[in-house]
Order: C-alpha cells, then structure tokens, then sequence
C-alpha cells in the first residue's frame, strides 16, 4: 500500500506527447501526482502513421490504456497488401512493414495520444491528471529538497515559481529541458543527414486498393504511403542530404518538390506531391538520434525522444516512449523512499533495449531509403526472398482459417 508521503510527492511532466502522457500515467500508479504543462494552446488530435511494436503493445496494456486504444491494421490479403513500383511504373508485392514481426499495431499518432489521454482523465476529475495548456518551463533550479520551476503562461505573459519533487523532460528531440539542465542540443543530437515529411492524404493513389501500401523507392530518395483499415492512407517521404541548414530556408512543400524532382514522372508519386500540397498541414524536419550518457540528472529526468530519439527510420520512437513511461513508473513503486536507486534501477533496465533500437536504425535506413542502386537491388533480393517464405505461411494460415470458417458457418 502507497503510503500518505508517496502520494504527497509531485512531478512536473514537461510535454503532453506520447512520452509525457505515459510518464504521467506510470507516475501516478506509483502514487505520485504528476502535473503536465504543454506550449500548445490545446491538445493535438491528428498524426501520421505509427507502427507498434509487440514492446509498445505491452506497455499499453501496462498502462492500463488497451480499451482505450483504436487500432487500425488491414485485413491481410491472399497475394499481400504491399506494393513497390519500379522505373518503368510497373508493381510488384513486396513484404509490407505490417508482415513481418508478430504483434505489430497500425495506428494513426492521435490513436495513441487519444488512448493516453482517456487514461490521463481518468473517471472523473478527482482522477485526473492537472494538464496546463500554453505553458513552457522557463528556468529549473534544484535545490536540497525538490525542483523549483519557473513557468511561464504564453496567454497572460505572467510568470511563477513552483515546487516539485521531480522534473519529467517528454518535450521531443529538441527538449528545451535537455538544453536548460544538461547542455546544448549539439552536445547530444547526431545528424543523419536526411529530411522527413509525413501527412494524411485525403484519397488512397488511384487504380490501388483502399488499404494497399505503395513504395516509390529510390537511391537517397522514397516515397511512402501506409494503407490503413477505417482511414485514409498516410504519406512518408525521405530523402538524403547533406545540407540540413539551408533545407529550412524556404517553404517546405518547395523544398520536397525540389527534391523528388525527376521522380514526379510517376503517377504514385504525382498523387502524393499533390496531396501534400492540397494536406492541411504536414510534418517537415531533419532526422537525427539523440546520444547521452545519462537520462537523469539529480531531480530531473528526461523520457522518450527527449533521452534518446531513435529517429523515425527505427519505426521505434512510439513503442520506446509507451515502455519508457511505463517502466519509470515500475521503478518509483519499487523504489518509493529512494529518487536516485528509482532512477538507477530505471535507466538500468531500459538502456539495453534503447541501445539495441538506435543501432538498428542503421539498418532500417536502408530498407526505408537505399543509399545506392546497389543497396537498392541487394536490399530489394532479400525482401523478396523472405516475401516468398512469410506469405506462403500467411497463406496457409488464411486458407486454414477460411475453410474453418467456413465449416462454422
């Protein structure tokens, strides 16, 4: 049983994400009250495409945020669902993202927030977790019994100074926490040189089903778009670079244009151009991975992107957020009496598994954007060789299960 001082200890969470909505969650089942501040003026209910894996799964359910969630995977077809178009415009099927590993959720970003979000809210108010919409950490000053943090409300300008016993860092890749307690982001961001932009289309690419995924991939260059079950696709593109500065010197839309130029001959690729430009709004930014040492620092600790962003290339980002969140909270019940042997015991146990991330990545890069023609046909071999023997096994485990149905019925 949490005793009266447990409950009685408050964090701030910095970032109403996916890696500060968990944080908050496992913070509370340990019987602390967390208290989550966002710069945004309301919380976001859109996204782009997420895999989750079989880690992020099991932290929703370790949330106790499972009902909650709304998956979205395509009911998988004799042939697959998955589609790369070569130069010539021509499609073959190739092994989609969703074959591969068992236990992996399609799910929009706003899926996942949305689920977090019913666990943040709880039954009722006296369940809830206090969220302050438009309000930024300005300094953080540890002292010998908490954390004082100079916050900042973005509507009135005013300023305040508030007590906590620790300070939760889930404010992204560029976390204004890192750079205020543990140095500038050069010290810990590694550039990858390479762009991404990501949106909801409105219509899937003509003459594909509704649910198909097509891949437009080239060397330096790709073109991504992930069919979903009850929504319209999403689109990813990619590409290498080696001048990240100036990519941010004019609009973004002019900036992809300009990079899938030559590629636009397509017809997939076209529709997806369009798209962007015809798209609400979009994501557009470098690719990088966040390096440290140490995710904590006295009474201030850094959760998902903030510590240690894979980069989206890992399709990991998500699932680490949901178990980092989770296991922090683990480690604060088993360690109630003790900040520091909580946030050993949590880094301890998660390091590995991050590292192990990051390094794939590597990897992944080149199944998501070759850096040669050569990587391109030796990775484009492989894929097709491991299509063969995964769709044989899900053909026969779908003619298994039709004729069982079928016999049901």
């Amino acid at each position: 049983m949490i005793g009266e001082e447990a409950m009685q200890k408050r964090a701030l969470v910095v970032g109403l994400g996916i890696a500060g909505m968990s944080a908050a969650i496992g913070l509370r089942r340990a019987g602390w009250t967390p208290v989550i501040v966002e710069r945004a003026a309301e919380r976001r209910t859109e996204g782009y495409y997420i895999f989750l894996f079989p880690e992020g799964v099991r932290a929703v359910a370790d949330l106790g945020i499972a009902d909650h969630l709304h998956t979205r995977n395509p009911e998988w077809r004799p042939g697959g669902n998955s589609w790369s178009v070569d130069r010539r415009g021509r499609r073959k099927p190739v092994l989609g993202l969703l074959d591969a590993p068992s236990g992996v959720a399609a799910v929009l970003r706003g899926d996942i927030e949305a689920a977090l979000w019913q666990g943040i809210t709880g039954d009722g108010a006296e369940d809830a977790v206090e969220v302050r919409f438009a309000t930024t950490p300005v300094e953080i000053t540890e002292g010998a019994g908490g954390v004082r943090v100079l916050l900042e409300d973005a509507g009135s300008g005013k300023q305040y100074r508030e007590g906590f016993d620790l300070v939760v860092g889930a404010d992204g890749m560029r976390s204004s926490v890192r750079r205020m307690v543990f140095g500038p982001d050069e010290d810990y961001l590694a550039n990858w040189k390479a762009m991404i932009c990501a949106f909801q289309m409105k219509e899937q690419v003509p003459s594909y089903e509704a649910s198909d995924s097509v891949i437009v991939s080239r060397p330096k260059r790709a073109m991504w778009v992930f069919g979903l079950a009850d929504h319209a696709p999403c689109a990813w593109l990619t590409y290498r670079t080696k001048g990240i500065p100036d990519r941010f010197a004019g609009p973004s839309i002019e900036q992809v244009r300009a990079a899938f130029s030559g590629m636009d001959d397509d017809p997939v690729v076209r529709h997806v151009l369009h798209s962007l430009e015809q798209a609400p709004d979009h994501v557009f930014d470098s690719i990088h991975q966040v390096r440290m040492r140490r995710w904590s620092k006295g009474r201030v600790v850094l959760v998902g992107d903030a510590a240690w962003c894979m980069n989206t290339y890992s399709a990991m980002g998500s699932s680490s957020s949901l178990r980092g969140g989770a296991a922090l909270g683990v480690a604060l019940r088993e360690h109630p009496d003790d900040l520091s042997a909580a946030l050993d015991a949590w880094e301890t146990g998660l390091r590995p598994y991050i590292t192990r991330q990051q390094r794939s990545a590597r990897i992944k890069q080149q199944r998501f954007v070759p850096s040669s023609r050569l990587a391109e046909a030796l990775g484009s071999v492989v894929l097709d060789l491991i299509r063969r023997v995964v769709h044989r096994r899900m053909a026969a485990e779908y003619t298994a299960w039709s004729a069982l149905s079928g016999t049901a019925r």
